[in-house]
């Protein structure tokens, strides 16, 4: 028989940054009862994303951000949208550049990553910002 259940997460971010979530989803995962199937993690907004990253050195996150800010710099003359500020369309394009959801194997009732994987909400507002994601655990 095939279950699927959803969890709703919310976090409030302090800013522009990488947020490790792994623990919080992997934990779900194993509450689940599922022993082999598939989580499907999606975050309800364009300004801030979901990647699958290096977890063991920090300087990952440092390095990637620093790559994002040289690519699509804040305030650039060329956005017109910046309602929100000189951040708002690099959020979306940094948004839309990464993922809007990630799909991971659940195997033995854990979830599946590698070695050095870690499970990242990529905030790309400056300031912070109240964030929402739907976990669905779907399997046998």
């Amino acid at each position: 028989m095939i279950t699927i259940l959803q969890y709703k997460l919310e976090l409030t971010t302090q800013g522009r940054g990488l947020i490790n979530i792994t623990d919080e989803i992997a934990n779900y995962v194993a509450q689940t009862n599922v022993a082999m199937g598939l989580c499907h993690i999606f975050i309800h907004h364009t300004s801030a994303s979901l990647t699958l990253c290096e977890n063991a050195d920090p300087l990952v996150q440092r390095d990637l951000e620093a790559f994002m800010e040289r690519l699509i710099p804040d305030g650039d003359p060329l956005y017109q949208h910046n309602d929100e500020g000189p951040d708002d369309m690099p959020s979306h394009i940094r948004s839309v550049l990464t993922q809007s959801f990630l799909m991971l194997p659940i195997t033995n009732y854990k979830l599946v990553l590698g070695t050095w994987q870690g499970i990242y909400l990529w905030e790309h507002r400056l300031h912070r910002h109240h964030r929402k994601l739907t976990i669905t655990v779907q399997g046998s």
